[in-house]
């Protein structure tokens, strides 16, 4: 087996850890609202989700995987240390907001590695400026949306259930919880995992092993769903706990709203192909909810230290793929 050869499936494996850590990380996104309603504890939560992670490639097309493996830095750019800096930084980051249990975006982290290690190695000409202005776009839009459906929801959902009884209408709201989660957990699976599909089908293209022309092969589709899934089965609990009651209390009919809300947005951005963040999308969701019962029902300064992860995400994993980027070449040629 030939050197060129070892360091594709180390890339590989490594873009498969990111895919994990992804899933550790973000599984909050998925469970945190039924976990906090206590509609399902968190060891069967994570299950749940998992599966909705993994059978996401049913439903959704490879609009995002193609967005990353070729819309955001150059394919002609993209080599191994190209690679290897974007999973470095990505994963860097993913490791230290985890520990800080801050809700970071994986997928802007992953961009922003990218863009860092593709300036490193060709300068600001690598960057393919229409796909990273959408990203860009999707921070301020993705949350936004999230809010706005959720604010509705909750508003037409109360005006609906006026009259119903309060105990009723929580055991109604408790079962719906489980279409919302799984909805949610569907589009995250769908638009998450095809960024790591984006990274190594653009591995494979670098490396002449895609037949000359950019696609994502199957057994990359399923290995991408089955780390994601894999990573949410461990679960990212200090994540949880921000996200399902640092920010606000929510109640089942609350939790059902923040997960609709959050899942249209998020099936929107999968079929137009705009790698969002699922961290921003829920918690803009979350948001949203609060704020229809009370705008101090929010605790807005967990909140704003959320909001300030996500603006320092994208250069912070764009300064250590950077750095990896010249680093490694120190090693590969």
């Amino acid at each position: 087996m030939d050197g060129a050869l070892l360091l594709l499936i180390f890339l590989i494996a490594v873009a498969l850890l990111f895919d994990f850590l992804n899933g550790l990380h973000d599984a909050a996104n998925s469970i945190a609202t039924i976990v906090s309603t206590r509609v399902l504890p968190a060891n069967l939560a994570v299950f749940w989700a998992a599966f909705f992670n993994f059978i996401a490639f049913l439903v959704f097309g490879l609009h995002v995987a193609n967005t990353v493996g070729s819309g955001i830095v150059s394919p002609d750019v993209i080599d191994d240390r190209v690679i290897l800096g974007a999973l470095t930084g990505a994963i860097a980051w993913n490791l230290i907001t985890w520990f800080g249990g801050i809700p970071s975006s994986s997928s802007h982290a992953l961009i922003g590695g990218l863009v860092g290690a593709g300036v490193a190695k060709a300068g600001v000409g690598a960057v393919v400026v229409a796909g990273v202005s959408k990203t860009v776009f999707a921070i301020v839009l993705s949350p936004g949306v999230g809010f706005i459906l959720a604010l509705l929801l909750v508003l037409i959902v109360s005006w609906l259930c006026v009259r119903s009884h309060p105990v009723k209408a929580d055991k109604a709201f408790r079962k719906l919880q489980f279409v919302s989660a799984s909805l949610y957990s569907l589009g995250h699976g769908g638009n998450d995992a095809q960024k790591t599909m984006g990274i190594i089908a653009a591995l494979l293209y670098a490396h002449g092993a895609s037949g000359g022309k950019f696609h994502v092969p199957f057994w990359v589709i399923i290995s991408c769903q089955a780390a994601m899934a894999a990573g949410t089965l461990f679960g990212g609990w200090r994540i949880v706990h921000t996200m399902g009651s640092k920010i606000t209390r929510l109640t089942p009919m609350q939790g059902f709203c923040a997960e609709t809300g959050g899942a249209i947005t998020l099936f929107m951005a999968t079929y137009l192909g705009v790698p969002v963040s699922t961290t921003h999308t829920i918690t803009g969701a979350i948001v949203g909810v609060g704020a229809a019962r009370r705008v101090s029902a929010v605790r807005w300064n967990v909140a704003k230290d959320i909001v300030v992860a996500w603006v320092v995400t994208m250069p912070a994993a764009g300064v250590i793929a950077a750095i990896t980027y010249a680093i490694s070449g120190l090693v590969l040629r």
